[in-house]
């Protein structure tokens, strides 16, 4: 302060005018005051605030900063004293500034006016960032908010710097370097550009893994229990090293330590301990050895276990629970996943055993209270404390779904006892809707009230799209296919005749409306389908009702010609009904239904029938029972399984319509004799004699084994026109389909699932002499997607194989359709992303399965095998998108070579 007042009375020895251009400096800031005021100023004179000019580089208005600062004009004011001082200490808690200067302007009498000069800390118009992939820009920027005006200081470079190293860093890149330059934009007034300059180096690689101490584990055993830290090598105990790297990261090392000791107390040595580790950086080849001192100590074993403190459940349920015996090799690991397992929300354990039935304020520990030799007794000391209620259940979150869609699917209610059980099916339900973020649904407890007993719930959800569009094209089945597809999954019907309600749809009811059109140069589909999962409003029971119609014509899939004048059209419609049950529990859902499809046949002679002109009728009834608990994730279940068993049929026609379907042919016989305008050459007769024109003809067998026309010496002997007996025979269609499919996903290690698949099919006839129908076949073979044919076919996808490709085929090559396949499948799945805007995860598959034309001839063992890899997108709005190559491993029906790699587009495909 001194120092400041010489400094003034200097400059007050010029010459100048009455008010002199000076500057002042008070608690590191500017006054200009006049000489004659020098005096005052030091004392701290009081005055009347007249006003307040801002000036330099802003972009505020004028009065928004005088208002920021905390001053009014007429306001009193001591110069310097507190006032000034704490608009300053306003102006700089802004963060928008980095220089805040008050000058006196003029003074009169009791009146002051101020000049506040300004600096603005300059805003960011554009960055870039150089040295990283061009998919990982994007969300570098995001992470660091690196946005357009965002204010650029020395704490944004410096957390943008730390931050890309960090994040390099934990991936390998042990000695990466961010260098961070700012330029004026010259385009715009205080802004500047960010070039961010990222050197990741070289990954620092691990070149081997020393393992001293030890000898009741061998050093591969100590290598494996540490999941993140692998030693360089291509192959890792004879397996291919395909998830794991040998990447250096310091943080996952430190977690791997812990492992190594736990895989010890897993196998009975619990004081194992790493008594000393050293890690070696080789800066010249930029690697790291390092090398892990155990002491193992001895093996023990579990003595008497003993339950204290528990009146609720009995020790021998509590003992059956906890899967542990005396006598058994002591596992501290196994001991705290069976009181309380927190890899598995639902797991089998004492804490859910309590907790699932209200106990939510129950409190289990495992104490050692004895140790003699190698054996350790425990007792579990439990306090179970008072049963708890749900009290108060809301939720957040839903901008778009109704709160009625949300609160019917809700099992936790108020009043109910506390069921863990309950709150985890109850985020599983949430997430199956498909309108919420699976991986963003959080319960929070509020209001936990130990001496009251009650909890209350509030569920936080995060919406995500529930519509998509369909707009794709492909080759398939011989041609080019367009689809364009509507999909609106949270549907509001109620709201139909509200205009305000359109956006472009009335939503938030739950429904499900969808409009699907696919064309190409042979047929086109047209399809509508609606349904409501809680049908009345009151109970879970899914209405559904959808109608179709497709025009199919002739096509030459060798030369790609269409013939208009043959066609083959089809009408369908249908009702159902699905009925979530209680038994044997509410995981289990009866469906029925029941369709109706008329096909049209107008001179389709293509090889699929054995009639081109006429009509068929199918009507079926569909029942099925399934039981579905994967969960959380619909598009990337971690647990659970899924189980179906379906059955459709149609009426026993042939049982009350009074047709002798054995002596059909006869029946339907009629005289006639060979022209040239049968299009079809006749074989010989039994004596060698080919028919000539005029020749009586017959269709059938003769004593050689040819079937085909030959002739014969009477109208008597003439056969019947075989397109007209099958036109009798399937102007109703009578049949039975079974189908059975199983999948489980079982975790394998944190989120790498295992997707085990097994599906069979059946297509039986009620009367053999009827035989089976042509239509509702099974089709083996590709993406499981060429569903471009409406005659009822079922698409089933074995990839490694084109598509159809393992169907069979009659005499002529023409696939008919298998009426018995079967199918395995095991799938590796792992995620790359599970975020709202998009769903990404890697799969690896190996698949089995074969079809056949009749129950005689099936060989379920005899499998057409493939294998492969792939990836999964799933956006919102456009569904399920995808891409595998599998090889298939054997030979299509009909050759004699491997079929070799294959590459399959999945769209809209279920999960």
């Amino acid at each position: 302060m001194e120092k400041q007042v010489n400094k003034l009375n200097k400059l007050l020895s010029i010459k100048n005018s009455v008010k002199l251009a000076l500057l002042f400096i008070f608690f590191g800031h500017s006054y200009n005051v006049n000489a004659q005021d020098r005096l005052s100023f030091e004392e701290g004179k009081p005055y009347i605030l007249k006003k307040v000019t801002v000036t330099g580089k802003v972009t505020y208005n004028e009065q928004t900063i005088v208002t920021f600062a905390g001053l009014e004009k007429g306001q009193k004011i001591t110069v310097p004293g507190e006032e000034i001082s704490n608009s300053i200490k306003k102006l700089w808690r802004l963060g928008l500034y980095n220089d805040v200067n008050f000058y006196v302007d003029n003074i009169e009498g009791d009146s002051i006016s101020l000049n506040l000069h300004l600096t603005e800390l300059p805003k960011l118009k554009e960055v870039k960032i150089v040295g990283v992939k061009k998919g990982a820009v994007e969300s570098l920027i995001k992470d660091n908010s690196l946005t357009p005006e965002k204010i650029v200081n020395e704490n944004l470079l410096t957390t943008t710097k730390y931050y890309i190293e960090n994040k390099y860093k934990k991936e390998g890149y042990f000695n990466t370097k961010v260098h961070i330059t700012t330029v004026e934009d010259t385009s715009t007034i205080n802004h500047v550009n960010m070039l961010v300059n990222v050197d990741k180096g070289k990954k620092v690689r691990i070149k081997k893994i020393i393992i001293e101490g030890n000898s009741q584990l061998t050093d591969a055993k100590v290598r494996n229990a540490m999941k993140n830290t692998k030693q360089k090598g291509f192959f890792r105990k004879g397996i291919l090293n395909v998830f794991k790297s040998s990447k250096y990261i310091k943080e996952k090392y430190k977690e791997d330590l812990a492992s190594v000791v736990d895989k010890y107390k897993e196998n009975g040595f619990r004081d194992a301990r790493v008594k000393y580790d050293t890690v070696n950086y080789n800066k010249e080849k930029n690697n790291v050895t390092i090398k892990l001192n155990i002491e193992e100590g001895n093996k023990y074993y579990f003595g008497n276990i003993d339950f204290l403190g528990n009146t609720v459940y009995t020790d021998q349920v509590l003992s059956r629970v906890l899967g542990i015996q005396k006598g058994d090799t002591y596992n501290g690991i196994l001991l705290q996943k069976r009181i309380a397992d927190q890899s598995k929300p639902d797991g089998n354990d004492l804490t859910n055993l309590y907790q699932n039935n209200g106990y939510l304020f129950s409190n289990i520990n495992p104490v050692e209270i004895r140790t003699a030799n190698d054996t350790i007794d425990m007792e579990i000391r439990i306090v179970e404390g008072p049963l708890a209620y749900f009290n108060k259940i809301s939720v957040v979150g839903n901008d778009k779904t109704n709160d009625k869609v949300i609160y019917r699917e809700l099992r936790t209610k108020p009043g109910d006892v506390y069921s863990k059980e309950t709150l985890v099916r109850t985020i599983r339900e949430l997430g199956q809707l498909g309108f919420f973020d699976p991986e963003a649904i959080k319960p929070d407890f509020e209001n936990v009230d130990p001496a009251a007993g009650t909890v209350d719930i509030k569920y936080n959800l995060v919406e995500k799209g529930a519509s998509q569009i369909e707009l794709q094209g492909g080759y398939g089945g011989g041609g080019f296919i367009g689809t364009l597809g509507l999909s609106f999954n949270n549907f509001a019907l109620s709201n139909i005749f509200k205009k305000d309600s359109y956006k472009p749809l009335p939503m938030g009811d739950g429904q499900k409306l969808a409009l699907r059109l696919q064309a190409s140069t042979y047929f086109q589909t047209y399809s509508f389908s609606f349904s409501e999962p809680w049908f009345g409003g009151k109970k879970p029971v899914q209405f559904s009702g959808s109608l179709s119609y497709s025009k199919q014509f002739s096509n030459n899939f060798a030369t790609g010609r269409v013939d208009k004048t043959k066609s083959f059209n089809i009408f369908t419609a249908s009702i159902g009904l699905a009925k979530r049950l209680k038994v044997p529990d509410d995981f289990f859902v009866l469906s029925q239904a029941i369709s109706y499809q008329h096909y049209d046949l107008k001179n389709y002679n293509v090889g699929l029938f054995t009639f081109g002109n006429g009509n068929s009728r199918n009507l079926s009834y569909t029942v099925g029972l399934s039981r579905n608990n994967k969960g959380l994730n619909p598009i990337f279940p971690t647990y659970g399984s899924e189980f179906s068993l379906t059955g459709k049929f149609t009426l026993p026609y042939s049982l009350f319509n009074g047709v002798d379907y054995a002596n059909l042919k006869n029946e339907e016989a009629y005289k006639r004799k060979y022209t040239s305008t049968l299009g079809i050459y006749p074989i010989e007769n039994d004596n060698g004699y080919t028919a000539q024109e005029g020749d009586y003809i017959a269709f059938g067998t003769n004593s050689n084994g040819q079937t085909g026309y030959y002739a014969v010496d009477s109208y008597d002997k003439a056969d019947a026109d075989i397109s007209k007996v099958d036109q009798k025979k399937f102007n109703w269609l009578e049949y039975y389909k079974i189908k059975f499919k199983a999948e489980w996903f079982t975790p394998i290690y944190e989120k790498l699932t295992l997707r085990t698949l097994g599906e069979f099919g059946f297509m039986g006839a009620y009367n053999q002499a009827r035989g089976l129908v042509p239509f509702e076949r099974f089709y083996l073979g590709g993406d499981g997607m060429a569903n471009y044919s409406m005659d009822g076919r079922e698409t089933i996808q074995l990839r490694g194989y084109p598509n159809n490709s393992l169907t069979p085929v009659n005499s002529n090559g023409e696939q008919i359709g298998a009426t018995i396949y079967n199918k395995f499948t095991l799938e590796l799945r792992y995620p790359i992303t599970l975020k709202q805007a998009a769903s990404i995860y890697a799969l690896t598959f190996l698949e089995g399965g074969t079809a056949y034309p009749d129950f005689k001839k099936y060989n379920p063992f005899n499998l057409q095998r493939s294998a492969g890899v792939g990836l999964r997108v799933f956006m919102p709005a456009f569904g399920l998108l995808g891409i595998d190559f599998g090889h298939g491993f054997d030979a299509i029906p009909g050759t004699n070579v491997k079929n070799g790699w294959e590459t399959h587009f999945i769209i809209g495909q279920q999960f």
